[in-house]
């Protein structure tokens, strides 16, 4: 993740790396171009990778839900996108202990050592993800959908942390909006997710 970040990526094969959940236990299906990594407990010589490319082949419906199980979890299929944090001139962003909102919640669960940030016009959460990777999600509460009044408070987030850090946002491919904003703010799209939850 951190090197594809920077413009090193695996190699354009068709490989697939099936590899243990990390240290976290979040499981996954990471895809680059030509090349996928699925995060697993299930055994890489199982039968189920055997027809699975790194094609778009390790999104696939069927594999997700196998990777599932019955009563699992299988997460929206992300583009991911990161930059460089890089010098910030906004003010940074207050820090928020109050809010109760579901990108809230979701945030909570799905990383670790978040921390809220926001005002008047939106929220904000910082947190390590998968792999412990540093990401932002975004949610305006208080203003219309806004472009730059999205631009502006991502900014003043990222005024919290060091220049050197390099930051993730996963954003589904049809909100344009969404996608168009972190364009903007300098991000670019590195390759795909889907988060799983298995449960038998």
């Amino acid at each position: 993740m951190r090197a594809a970040a920077v413009g090193h990526f695996p190699p354009v094969d068709g490989g697939v790396d099936v590899m243990p959940p990390d240290p976290s236990g979040t499981h996954a299906v990471v895809e680059f171009t030509g090349h996928s990594f699925v995060l697993t407990d299930r055994d890489p010589d199982d039968d189920l990778f055997l027809a699975v490319d790194g094609y778009g082949g390790a999104s696939q419906p069927r594999l997700l839900t196998e990777l599932a199980g019955r009563n699992g979890w299988v997460g929206s299929l992300d583009l991911v996108m990161a930059r460089r944090v890089g010098a910030i001139t906004e003010t940074p962003l207050p820090l928020r202990d109050d809010v109760n909102h579901p990108r809230v919640e979701r945030a909570l669960h799905h990383r670790r050592n978040v921390s809220v940030y926001g005002d008047e016009r939106g929220i904000v959460t910082l947190g390590n993800g998968l792999v412990g990777r540093r990401e932002i999600s975004l949610e305006l509460t208080g203003a219309a959908p806004d472009g730059r009044v999205g631009r502006d408070l991502v900014e003043a987030a990222l005024a919290h942390l060091d220049g050197d850090d390099i930051v993730f946002a996963q954003v589904a491919p049809g909100n344009a909006a969404s996608v168009r904003m972190f364009l903007a703010c300098r991000f670019v799209p590195i390759g795909s997710e889907v988060l799983i939850e298995p449960r038998d």
